[in-house]
C-alpha cells in the first residue's frame, strides 16, 4: 500500500452484495474468489460476485485483511468463531483450476 489517495467512482447501477460462503482457485498467475450466498439448511448456494486477482495482490488482501480484522477487534472486541460450520476447514479451494 502505497498511502496515496485515490477517487473511486463507483456506478450508481452497482448494487452491494452479501455473501455467507467463498471458493477460492488458484493456478499460477492468478487467485480467483467465488462470492456464494446460501441459505440456511438449503444444500444450495447461488454465486454473487466472481473476482480474480493476481498472486502479488492476493498477498497484499491478506495483510490488509489481517490489520482490518485487528483493528476491527481493537475497536469492538474479539470476533467469535461463527456457530456455523462456515469455517476456514469450509472454504472449498481448487487448486490449478483451468
Amino acid at each position: 500500500m502505497t498511502g496515496q489517495e485515490i477517487s473511486v467512482n463507483i456506478p450508481p447501477t452497482l448494487d452491494p452484495v452479501y455473501s455467507n460462503m467463498i471458493q477460492i482457485a488458484y493456478k499460477d498467475d492468478e487467485f480467483t474468489f467465488m462470492f456464494l450466498h446460501q441459505l440456511p439448511q438449503v444444500n444450495q448456494a447461488r454465486a454473487k460476485a466472481i473476482v480474480s486477482i493476481t498472486p502479488a495482490h492476493a498477498k497484499n488482501l491478506l495483510a490488509v485483511l489481517q490489520k482490518t480484522v485487528a483493528d476491527y477487534e481493537g475497536k469492538f472486541g474479539t470476533i467469535s468463531p461463527a456457530k456455523e460450520s462456515h469455517s476456514a476447514d469450509s472454504v472449498t479451494t481448487l487448486r490449478g483450476y483451468s
